[in-house]
């Protein structure tokens, strides 16, 4: 089954949405919103605390926990995640899998300490991803961490290869390139990932129509579509792009009923 996940970017406890991880604006009430995805369909969904790598402290608990509190599906918390105990932290208020990004670069062995303590199907690694010009001296792909904000030098599809190595369960794909365009998802790098790993490869940012869905997973080879803009400003409704994708062949479940439809 392929995955619909509405994200929720959170900042100052609002759930707000931006262009290449910038110039955010206020989308909606995170509580408000949660409620309303898990009554549309939706197959999870991600909560993010965007400010807190940057702002160098953990997620904002208390904003989690209202959240936690009224969702029917499965829960993605990501957003300052540095040691294991922030994990449990997580767990506690109601998250079933964390979402880490920068403090796996920081510190690649997070990944294997998370998997070993909490199983590898509640840890996704979140990676962000640019694409770089010819004679940069960087990665064509190359991972970006803090927001976006700073370069690493990581190759982006060996980094992704070897947190699969070390554990992780799930990868959680965005292009900072492509984030909050709406002109689709980057879908060489989508692709480029998904072939390198096994495990499940979410697409992320640049969705702005339900084509772009669909390319995600059949050029894409993603498990997942992962949006924000397009479900928080109504372009797109949840049971709108699941009727999309299945009458297209995409095996999505709809309310309940799963359509075993093959690629």
């Amino acid at each position: 089954m392929v995955r619909i996940i509405p994200c929720l970017d959170v900042k100052d406890g609002r759930v707000v949405k931006g262009i290449n991880f910038g110039n955010l604006r206020d989308a909606r009430d995170p509580v408000e919103a949660a409620e309303a995805y898990c009554r549309e369909g939706a197959d999870e969904l991600v909560f993010l605390d965007i400010a807190a790598t940057v702002e160098s402290r953990g997620t904002r608990l208390q904003w989690v926990k209202k959240v936690a509190n009224k969702v029917t599906i499965p829960l993605t918390v990501g957003g300052g995640i540095r040691h294991t105990h922030d994990m449990k932290a997580l767990f506690d208020l109601g998250a079933d899998k964390v979402s880490v990004n920068s403090g796996a670069v920081k510190n690649p062995e997070l990944v294997r300490e998370a998997s070993d303590e909490f199983g590898k199907q509640r840890l996704v690694v979140a990676i962000d991803g640019r694409k770089n010009p010819a004679g940069s001296n960087l990665p064509r792909l190359e991972v970006v961490i803090k927001s976006g904000s700073e370069s690493t030098g990581l190759d982006l599809v060996e980094w992704a290869k070897r947190v699969e190595k070390l554990g992780a369960g799930e990868i959680l794909l965005t292009s900072k390139d492509a984030d909050g365009t709406k002109a689709g998802y980057d879908l060489e790098m989508t692709r480029a990932v998904a072939e390198a790993v096994t495990i499940p490869v979410t697409a992320s940012g640049g969705a702005g129509e339900l084509q772009h869905l669909h390319e995600a997973v059949s050029i894409g080879k993603a498990s997942a579509v992962l949006a924000a803009s397009i479900f928080h400003f109504g372009t797109v409704s949840i049971p709108e792009a699941k009727r999309y994708l299945e009458e297209r062949g995409i095996p999505v479940e709809i309310q309940g009923r799963q359509q075993e439809v093959s690629l």
